[in-house]
């Protein structure tokens, strides 16, 4: 019965924060204004805890206060009965309010902030990322955007615990020693005051250095996580390529940069804490010495016995403070080396006015669209392109011609530089995001595999599909039968079974072929195929085809191949050269018209004299 009330009281603890509260806008770039913005919806319950950390400080000095009572009813000689309230309240401190003020204290740091605000913080820039445009995560690693959440949202908690916990502890330990002590004598609050003020200096030289040489280390710490995700994710290649000494070599670069930042951190730490010991221990001597010299003023041996004790618990207290607030400058540092990577505007969002894509007949226009990356060369330019409604069509061109820069526009991965991409007359930009990919479905040459199971695979278009439709779909993509047969570390079969990262325990056909059953299972009115089948043999694709065939019919098709085989049956085939269309009609058509789409077929069906030429 005990065990069940505390379970759920620590239960409803717990709660007291919303760890799936979402953010009001973007991160902003300033420090104040990241922490407020990470951690708005929770400050309620932060200002709760620190009112009983700071009652919890208020009590140790009542503490010491009741102890200098107790010593001075000892040496008075007076029977204990005439100050039995002094000794009951003494007591009841000591064994009921003090336990339970810290106890509360610990439970508000260790069940309700610690676990709620790191998932808190880690949600909400994990929601921002997944926001970013591919670019973003093209132009950096993949694990050092991972480190950089973890590291920020781990910062952003401790500093918030120890701020709650240690700083504004202290703070009332400090305020309540001030009044005991100006209680004793004035002159004892002016020593007090003399070396706190030495204490704040000192601090205010250490801190700001502290802070500077923990960013960077944190940034070298994040280069080598990344340097390191990049090297296992590509594990086979490093293989391939004999390039085990070569990533052995980039990571000690990396670790040793790390290493060279922690030594410059851990110089100055230990000169901070040898100048804080010697700080710390100035304070008792000076306070007990100048209350001996003063104690013709009145100051009693119980006066003497409660300045002792504060002084020698201040000066252990200031020692811990400091270090915890290195630890906090040290966080800081961390949480604004973080936020120059994860807190840049998205540079492809929705519009104000975006509305939900409606898709009736799923026709494609590219009316005047331009792109080129930016620069003055590669991508497309003046395409005009309409794909009607159900039509079939295929792509066609030497790498760099534009291919997938068409597909990636439809998908609004980027915005044209010149001209608009339409959907049944819709301005993709003027739609949202969501709504758009929702309605095109895609099979890439490179096929996205998530290290789960092959149904949480299969279904991610569509995760509300039933299990008949799930196998349905398995079927016609020819994966059923691998997928019955699959078997994971862990024991887990079939469906059940997780693929590795990146799908790294298929072949490349089964990876296809799961991808091929997810775009069917999604049934999306557009369809994109860039190299669906690249990966299959003969005798497998052949299969593939009629299943193709059949998930094809009613529906919009985009198809980019180099084995131009895949598309010879399309209603239409366009080619790309340099960004511009320059031939397009029906397979026959183009045969006939012995231009570039016929050079590529015949040197596909009679070999490749000229690689440069070949359909890629």
């Amino acid at each position: 019965m005990i065990k069940t009330r505390y379970q759920s009281a620590v239960q409803t603890l717990g709660g007291l924060i919303d760890s799936r509260m979402e953010a009001d806008g973007p991160p902003p770039a300033t420090l104040a204004r990241f922490y407020a913005w990470a951690l708005s919806g929770a400050w309620r319950i932060i200002g709760l805890a620190a009112l009983v950390s700071a009652l919890a400080g208020a009590s140790e000095v009542l503490a010491m206060f009741l102890l200098g009572q107790v010593v001075d009813i000892a040496v008075s000689g007076h029977p204990l009965a005439d100050n039995v309230g002094v000794l009951i309240f003494a007591v009841l401190l000591l064994i009921i309010m003090r336990p339970a003020l810290f106890g509360l204290s610990a439970s508000f740091q260790s069940v309700v902030m610690g676990p709620n605000l790191f998932t808190l913080v880690v949600g909400r820039l994990h929601r921002w990322t997944l926001g970013q445009a591919v670019t973003f995560f093209d132009n950096d690693f993949a694990g050092r955007i991972a480190q950089k959440q973890m590291q920020v949202g781990r910062s952003i908690t401790e500093t918030v615990i120890e701020t709650v916990n240690a700083i504004l502890f202290a703070l009332a330990t400090v305020f309540g020693t001030a009044i005991l002590i100006s209680t004793i004598d004035v002159r004892l609050l002016a020593v007090m005051l003399l070396w706190l003020l030495s204490y704040v200096l000192f601090l205010r030289f250490f801190l700001p250095r502290i802070r500077l040489r923990s960013k960077a280390r944190a940034e070298a710490a994040a280069t080598l996580t990344g340097q390191v995700v990049d090297t296992i994710t590509n594990i086979k290649t490093v293989k391939l390529f004999a390039g085990t000494g070569h990533e052995s070599d980039a990571a000690q670069h990396a670790m040793q940069d790390l290493r060279s930042r922690a030594l410059d951190f851990g110089e100055l730490a230990t000169l901070f804490r040898f100048g804080l010991i010697t700080l710390a221990g100035i304070l008792p001597l000076a306070m007990v010495g100048f209350g001996l010299f003063w104690r013709e003023s009145g100051v009693s041996p119980g006066d003497l016995a409660a300045i002792g004790a504060v002084s020698i618990r201040l000066s252990q207290m200031t020692g811990w403070v400091s270090f915890v607030l290195m630890g906090i400058f040290s966080h800081l540092g961390e949480v604004e080396n973080g936020m120059k990577t994860l807190t840049p505007p998205h540079q492809l969002t929705d519009e104000a006015s975006a509305v939900p894509l409606s898709v009736s007949q799923a026709e494609v226009e590219f009316r005047d669209v331009s792109f080129q990356y930016g620069g003055e060369t590669g991508g497309i330019g003046g395409i005009n392109l309409t794909i009607k409604a159900g039509e079939k069509l295929g792509i066609v061109g030497a790498s760099g011609a534009g291919k997938s820069t068409l597909v990636a526009l439809l998908l609004r991965l980027y915005d044209p530089e010149e001209g608009d991409v339409l959907i049944d007359g819709q301005v993709v930009r003027d739609v949202t995001q969501d709504s758009l990919r929702k309605n095109i479905g895609m099979v890439t040459q490179e096929t996205a595999m998530f290290n789960r199971s092959a149904r949480d695979n299969i279904t991610y278009g569509r995760p509300n599909a039933t299990e008949d439709e799930l196998i349905a779909a398995a079927r016609k993509a020819e994966a059923h039968d691998f997928i019955a047969d699959l078997r994971d570390n862990a024991g887990r079969t079939g469906y059940d079974a997780h693929l590795g990262e990146r799908g790294v325990k298929l072949s490349g056909g089964q990876r296809q072929r799961i991808a091929l059953a997810r775009a069917m299972l999604k049934d999306a009115p557009i369809l994109v195929l860039d190299e669906a089948t690249s990966a299959l043999d003969s005798e497998v694709e052949s299969s593939i085809q009629i299943a193709l065939g059949r998930v094809m019919e009613g529906k919009t098709v985009v198809a980019i191949a180099h084995r131009l085989s895949t598309i010879s049956d399309m209603d239409r085939i366009i080619v790309l050269e340099e960004g511009r269309i320059v031939e397009e009609g029906t397979h026959e058509d183009l045969l006939e018209r012995a231009g570039t789409y016929a050079k590529y077929w015949n040197r596909q069906s009679g070999g490749f004299d000229d690689k440069t030429d070949a359909a890629e």
